[in-house]
């Protein structure tokens, strides 16, 4: 962390405390993790990540991604990655920002910017870039209204909109432009994501999908794996898991009971999968997740 993020280092930890803050400005989290964690499945949302202090990885697909402080990540659409938290530790914490994307708010941006020309899909759905000076001045603009909570209403939409307007100047404006554009390649996989979390409990069909999103199943399933890195019935699998997670956490409901409620017709399918996806069997998880609480759900 250099001095440059300072300022918003002590402005994030002052609002927020370990584990995952929703702050009162809308859509604005904050992220804070005590020591460094072992690789755990994470669901990104479609948002843009600052990271204050530490460095994270994230593997989708079989490849790698490290990005730390000064650095922030454009996730597209909501992708199950997995993740790992570094330099943590010794009374220096992970600390991240991250702002929700609204493609509406994105659109209405963008269209008082210069067009582009540019019709070709983006070929993943996660990007890292550096932080510019501007777009460190207005993320610390927007994250000092914490400080002054009765103006967040007025001037915390303005600190947003300058916030995507110098993000869409930047190395990443055409992939955030691609998730503003509902009938380009990126917002018809948008649509098939939604569809997909919308009815994770459900058999998946292919032709669902497709009428979801507008597209062919060949070009559904070419886009589907380019943004996400997984086949759309893989996808699912993962979100089904992650969901049966939360469940198992949130309440006293048996394995057996989440499996069925997410959508699996074998419990002891289910308890194959989650083992394989979580390193232990549902139980065990559990009682290990609760454990490290404050670790989980940071981005």
């Amino acid at each position: 962390m250099t001095d440059h993020l300072q300022p918003h280092l002590n402005l994030a930890l002052r609002h927020a405390r370990s584990g995952l803050t929703v702050t009162p400005i809308p859509r604005l989290e904050i992220g804070v993790g005590q020591t460094t964690s072992g690789t755990s499945p994470c669901l990104y949302r479609s948002m843009i990540c600052f990271i204050l202090q530490g460095s994270k990885d994230v593997t989708i697909h079989d490849n790698l991604l490290r990005y730390g402080a000064e650095q922030y990540l454009v996730s597209a659409l909501d992708l199950p990655l997995s993740g790992q938290i570094y330099d943590a530790g010794h009374g220096r914490p992970h600390v991240a920002v991250s702002l929700v994307l609204d493609p509406a708010l994105l659109a209405q941006i963008a269209s008082t910017m210069p067009p582009i020309r540019d019709t070709d899909a983006p070929g993943s759905g996660i990007a890292i870039n550096p932080m510019t000076p501007q777009i460190r001045e207005t993320l610390l603009r927007l994250l000092a209204l914490l400080d002054t909570p009765s103006d967040i209403p007025v001037l915390a939409p303005m600190a947003e909109r300058e916030l995507l307007y110098r993000l869409l100047q930047g190395p990443q404006g055409r992939l955030l432009r691609h998730i503003a554009q509902p009938e380009g390649a990126l917002g018809r996989i948008r649509r098939a994501v939604e569809w997909i979390r919308d009815h994770h409990n459900t058999r998946l069909r292919i032709e669902d999908l497709c009428n979801a999103s507008g597209m062919s199943r060949a070009s559904l399933h070419r886009h589907f794996v380019a943004l996400t890195g997984l086949s759309p019935i893989q996808y699912q699998k993962q979100i089904r898991l992650q969901e049966a997670r939360q469940l198992l956490l949130a309440g006293d409901n048996s394995a057996s009971d989440v499996a069925f409620a997410v959508g699996y017709e074998s419990a002891s399918q289910f308890s194959r999968e989650y083992l394989r996806q979580f390193g232990a069997p549902p139980v065990r998880d559990m009682r290990r997740l609760r454990q490290s609480i404050e670790n989980l759900a940071i981005y």
